[in-house]
């Protein structure tokens, strides 16, 4: 079969990716930076772990909460003026979290910042998806996914410096300050994003949300996202404990897995979107999910190693995990109409965040400590995984056999 050569992006098309992935790098670090923060929040606001543990999780509850909300209105606005709307009150709850006081002004600081930070990453797939044709999309998905990344390498050191050389408020202004800048450029350069608005729209959002959560192949697509969900945050939350505690690495060494890991994926994401549109991408996804799933077993039967093999197995499994979700959301990206774009992706983005934050607790049960600090059954999260894996694959073949490539919706014009 001939390949078509890669359609090049113009110039308006990389300075569009750039500000996306600004914003999920914003959104995503200030979910991310809640964990290492923990030593000097405790202390601090005099706090149990079971505590903390609520003002993290409070954050993700919220936001899936918020996205259920906010589906049956999503597709009614410029998604430009959508995107400024719930980023500004993104930034205003960044702002209260640095400057809460006790326990319950953090609570309430991250349930609002949740509120609106949960929607922001479903509305800039919206945006992405009007503005670039499916087979420019597996290269935009890599692109904007490596904001994962840079919030690992970039963003969490930073941090920790910040919160190490004053106090764990420190992050938090810095990072409103921050993304402020990045709000600011995207409402100068950023075009309004209204195609959608000019074909038919329902009158009643009710019945625009109940239209989305009823259509079949939707269902599929949420169903994936859940199962991909929540492989990913069995593993996370315990997985600094599992390094330390049942591999022997020391603490001062852990942020090197962090880094390294970090600058392999930032490299690794453009390279799978391109072959993801140069191959294909339920291929790419099925080379992911077989590598992610033997590396999951390899990881979680790990005992005491060396740290550059633990680096070397950290980096092939985020390469797996990556290898998996930037084909599948360029594959979802495909699935719902232009009108119904935003609801389909405010309900997968609430979605994900329930099923990450049930998948935490799930965790918790089947992971116990021993007195010396030693993780048992974390071989069984990787069972767990390797299981939901397998069911997520059967079921994206059977959605992209319903999404044939001249049922693929046009996009927007963006030049």
């Amino acid at each position: 079969m001939q390949k078509t050569p890669a359609q090049p992006f113009s110039g308006y098309q990389k300075t569009v990716v750039a500000m996306l992935a600004f914003l999920q790098f914003a959104v995503i670090l200030d979910f991310m930076i809640m964990s290492p923060l923990g030593a000097l929040i405790m202390p601090d606001l005099h706090i149990d772990p079971s505590k903390f543990g609520l003002v993290v999780s409070a954050y993700a509850f919220s936001a899936g909460i918020s996205g259920l909300l906010t589906a049956g209105f999503a597709d009614r606005y410029d998604r430009k003026k959508l995107l400024l709307f719930f980023y500004t009150g993104f930034i205003a709850g960044t702002v209260w979290c640095g400057l809460a006081q006790s326990f319950e002004s953090l609570l309430a600081a991250r349930v609002f910042t949740g509120l609106f930070g949960g929607v922001i990453g479903s509305v800039v797939l919206a945006i992405s998806t009007d503005l670039f044709p499916p087979q420019m999309r597996g290269r935009v998905m890599g692109l904007i996914q490596t904001a994962f990344a840079a919030s690992q390498v970039l963003g969490i050191p930073a941090g920790i410096y910040l919160s190490n050389r004053w106090n764990w408020h420190v992050p938090f202004i810095a990072m409103a300050a921050f993304g402020l800048i990045g709000g600011l450029l995207v409402a100068w350069k950023l075009q309004p994003v209204d195609a959608h608005l000019k074909q038919p729209q329902e009158h009643s959002a009710f019945m625009h949300l109940y239209h989305t959560v009823t259509e079949k192949r939707y269902l599929l697509a949420f169903c994936v996202t859940a199962l991909l969900t929540i492989g990913g945050f069995m593993l996370m939350p315990f997985s600094s404990a599992y390094i330390v505690n049942n591999m022997g690495i020391d603490l001062q060494h852990l942020p090197t897995v962090y880094l390294v890991t970090g600058l392999c994926t930032i490299f690794i994401g453009p390279m799978i979107g391109r072959a993801a549109d140069a191959v294909g991408k339920f291929r790419v996804f099925l080379f992911g999910t077989v590598l992610s799933m033997t590396m999951v077993v390899v990881y979680t039967h790990l005992g005491h190693v060396p740290l550059w093999l633990l680096v070397l197995v950290n980096s092939v499994l985020f390469v797996g995990i990556f290898s998996r979700m930037i084909p599948f959301q360029a594959i979802s990206s495909t699935v719902p109409s232009m009108t119904q774009r935003g609801s389909y992706n405010a309900i997968s983005a609430s979605i994900q965040q329930l099923a990450g934050g049930l998948a935490s607790l799930a965790a918790g049960h089947i992971v116990t400590q021993a007195p010396d600090g030693h993780l048992q059954h974390f071989d069984r999260i990787g069972y767990v995984v390797v299981c939901t894996s397998l069911i997520a694959a059967v079921l994206l073949w059977r959605l992209t056999r319903g999404l044939p490539v001249a049922a693929a919706p046009q996009a927007q014009a963006a030049t």
